[in-house]
């Protein structure tokens, strides 16, 4: 289908996109990758009357330490992800997991704001950045605010991004000495969205988890954060009877919704899988 009529803004400043949202006011939508919104234009189930792009807000893009905290452009794409030489010496997750995003037309297009600001339980970063203990910059008509990525989610295309902000940075902290990390997703195939995915971050001294964060990507209205999960390891030997507890804590609190990828009852059990690997392969590397 062909979408229907709509005004095309293409801002140059963080400033003029969010002047131009308070102006045009609920008919705007900001433009990033357009992976989701322009499908749903097609389909006639989103039908903004303008559309503000951000793409042409330089600004917006790029990689860069501050302090001991990555800082990342909100239209930053998966692939700049990827190459990033920081990310892989600060925050390796964050390439290694963009590697399993869509495929490889999609992550040159595709940006890491977007994949958060849409609010879809099925996308990747969400999930990723409640293990990463992520802050989202946001700016509208009165500044600039920080929201924690906990919290930030909070049901299907739902967070706190108000309609006259701008999503303009995502700030993580570096993985202090012992941190291990993984992120396993299980998809039909290259492209598709997870079935169920897992993130874990975590660190050890002596054998013992000193920290932990595990979240669940697709596996319920929004990202979780399986924290009753994380208390099943935290303070603990990381064994195989902790990891069991673990992972049926993590299967409790998902609820999935059946759909082509499968029904209810499956995707749990692959969910707890997904968590099993992840919990395993984060703990290898955290030696």
């Amino acid at each position: 289908m062909i979408p229907p009529k709509f005004d095309y803004h293409a801002p140059k400043s963080v400033a003029e996109a969010v002047a131009l949202l308070g102006s045009l006011g609920s008919e705007a939508k900001l433009l990033a990758g357009g992976h989701s919104l322009l499908p749903m234009m097609k389909l006639r189930f989103a039908q903004p009357a303008h559309l503000v792009d951000l793409n042409g807000i330089a600004d917006l893009r790029g990689i860069c330490l501050d302090g001991d905290t990555v800082v990342i452009g909100a239209m930053t794409v998966e692939n700049d992800l990827i190459a990033s030489d920081l990310l892989r010496e600060r925050v390796p997750l964050l390439g290694e997991a963009a590697r399993l995003i869509a495929d490889p037309q999609v992550r040159n297009r595709g940006t890491i704001g977007g994949d958060i600001a849409h609010g879809d339980p099925g996308n990747d970063h969400p999930a990723l950045s409640l293990v990463l203990d992520a802050q989202f910059v946001l700016q509208g008509p009165n500044g600039r605010r920080t929201v924690a990525a906990n919290g930030f989610f909070l049901g299907t295309y739902m967070t706190q991004l108000e309609e006259s902000e701008v999503m303009v940075a995502i700030r993580v902290p570096s993985f202090a000495k012992g941190t291990g990390w993984a992120y396993e997703k299980l998809k039909r195939k290259t492209g598709d969205w997870a079935t169920a995915g897992c993130a874990v971050v975590l660190r050890q001294s002596g054998g013992v988890v000193t920290h932990i964060r595990i979240g669940l990507t697709n596996l319920a209205q929004t990202a979780l954060r399986a924290e009753e999960a994380e208390q099943c390891l935290l303070n603990q030997p990381f064994n195989e009877a902790a990891v069991k507890r673990a992972v049926a804590a993590a299967m409790a609190i998902t609820d999935p919704a059946e759909d082509l990828r499968g029904d209810p009852e499956y995707k749990r059990a692959m969910a707890g899988v997904m968590v099993q690997r992840a919990l395993n392969n984060a703990w290898a590397r955290s030696a």
